[in-house]
């Protein structure tokens, strides 16, 4: 059934994920910071019921589900906060950022004191999988909110799925970044070893990524990383964001996270490289060159 939509931020992820909701024939209204893009998105997307709005309120206007996929829990809290100013009782407001467990419990307060429900809906897949539409989306909220929501999700998802209450969604992609860190420091030392050891590096993951050692990140990864490409993907500015909500999340639960604060080091010495933009794959480089 065709809904009257709003998507709030068209960044590398957004951008497509309001894309595929176009191409299924919803009624989309885009909002982003800097207009220039949301034009650029009517001017591909455009036609009827689709059209782009100066503030987020004005995008949320009458609309039966308002998506947001912003920066930060600070983002969150400003775009979702005037999102909510412009929608009706009944209405459902999905947060795609990559967040803070305690900012979904906040929107979804606040959310419930205008009658909207509320998800925290954070993804993982990266810009190919936004293109794509072969996200994975972890879900925190209620039951009935996430009913109505799944079927939109998944026009830009290959798995939609509810974790639990409010926060739900932001501490199961916390646990997603966690293991992705460990992995990267493991790929990338293995990588380096194989290199300095005079093997054919290339044919080693071949053979290796037939084995228990097969990953996401390997398949992915693995022969760019030999290649020493690192200008696409998932950048080491955001991946250092969403390593110090795990840490500040780990603080309060009690969990010990050592080998992610060992690998949040690594990617600060990135940074200090001038690799913020850089593929978080670029762990590898510290390794080739520890200077």
């Amino acid at each position: 059934m065709t809904k009257k939509v709003a998507f709030l931020g068209l960044g590398v992820m957004g951008y497509p994920m309001a894309g595929h909701l176009a191409k299924a024939g919803h009624d989309v209204t885009v909002y982003n910071r800097t207009a220039a893009k949301a034009a650029q998105w009517v001017a591909q997307h455009g036609g009827h019921g689709k059209a782009a709005a100066a503030t987020p309120a004005e995008a949320a206007r009458g609309a039966d589900l308002v998506l947001m996929c912003v920066g930060n829990d600070d983002d969150v809290r400003a775009v979702g906060a005037a999102a909510l100013a412009g929608m009706s009782p009944g209405a459902l407001l999905v947060d795609h950022t990559t967040a803070s467990a305690e900012v979904a419990r906040e929107m979804h307060a606040a959310a419930a004191t205008r009658g909207v429900a509320f998800l925290d809906a954070p993804v993982s897949g990266g810009q190919a999988g936004a293109e794509g539409g072969k996200l994975t989306i972890m879900v925190g909220g209620d039951a009935p909110a996430f009913a109505a929501a799944e079927p939109v999700l998944a026009h830009y998802a290959k798995a939609v799925t509810l974790m639990g209450g409010p926060g739900a969604g932001q501490l199961t992609k916390m646990v997603n970044q966690i293991c992705i860190a460990g992995l990267v420091q493991a790929l990338s030392e293995g990588i380096n070893f194989a290199g300095r050891a005079g093997l054919d590096v290339e044919r080693v993951l071949d053979v290796i990524g037939k084995g228990a050692a097969q990953s996401w990140q390997m398949e992915n990864r693995g022969r760019t990383m030999v290649a020493d490409k690192f200008d696409f993907g998932f950048a080491v500015d955001w991946m250092r964001k969403d390593l110090g909500i795990c840490l500040a999340e780990a603080r309060a639960n009690g969990s010990a996270l050592p080998v992610t604060a060992l690998v949040d080091q690594f990617y600060a010495r990135v940074q200090a490289k001038g690799g913020g933009r850089w593929d978080t794959s670029s762990l590898v480089r510290l390794l080739r060159d520890p200077q």
